[in-house]
């Protein structure tokens, strides 16, 4: 279907492929590619590529198989980028859950904190009141007394001069 002789692409212009082919190779880079355009179901099947050059280069044959498809099958690569998209997505959702409920438990025990606050404040208010209402009581105070001053025996040993006592003392 396709012949590069004397630095020139030959195409058939017989067969099925007339007219959908075009060189797209270089013979430098050693490339001998070809591009078929508009593909049909009817173009499947194996092609022989032979490259001969007489009388000193015979190359080895090859073969390619071309397969047309209605749509291009789904790769490995794409496969696996949506599961990894998906696992991915998946994590940041549950974390977005977790934080959303540690967010709605928080503000739970704020609000009962404050309700319990308030009813605190309220049977205070309320017992302070009834007490009020009951009798005046006069504020009650607390001391405790230092006796050991006053004693004997602590004036004598002040007059005695301990150590640690100022030398005005003593004078």
């Amino acid at each position: 279907i396709f012949h590069y002789a004397k630095g020139q692409p030959y195409i058939d212009d017989v067969g099925s492929f007339k007219e959908r082919m075009e060189w797209v190779g270089n013979p430098r880079r050693k490339d001998g590619s070809i591009v078929i355009h508009n593909l049909d179901y009817t173009d499947n099947g194996t092609f022989t590529c032979d490259v001969k050059n007489p009388p000193d280069i015979v190359g080895k044959s090859s073969q390619v198989t071309l397969y047309v498809f209605e749509r291009v099958p789904t790769r490995y690569g794409v496969v696996l980028g949506s599961v990894i998209a998906g696992a991915l997505l998946l994590v940041a959702v549950l974390v977005a859950l977790v934080y959303l409920l540690r967010y709605c438990w928080l503000r739970r025990q704020a609000v009962l904190q404050r309700r319990l606050s308030a009813m605190e404040k309220g049977k205070l208010q309320r017992s302070a009141k009834d007490a009020s209402k009951r009798s005046r009581q006069a504020p009650v105070l607390y001391a405790m007394l230092d006796h050991s001053r006053g004693t004997k025996g602590a004036s004598e040993k002040k007059s005695k001069g301990t150590p640690g006592d100022s030398r005005k003392d003593k004078k």
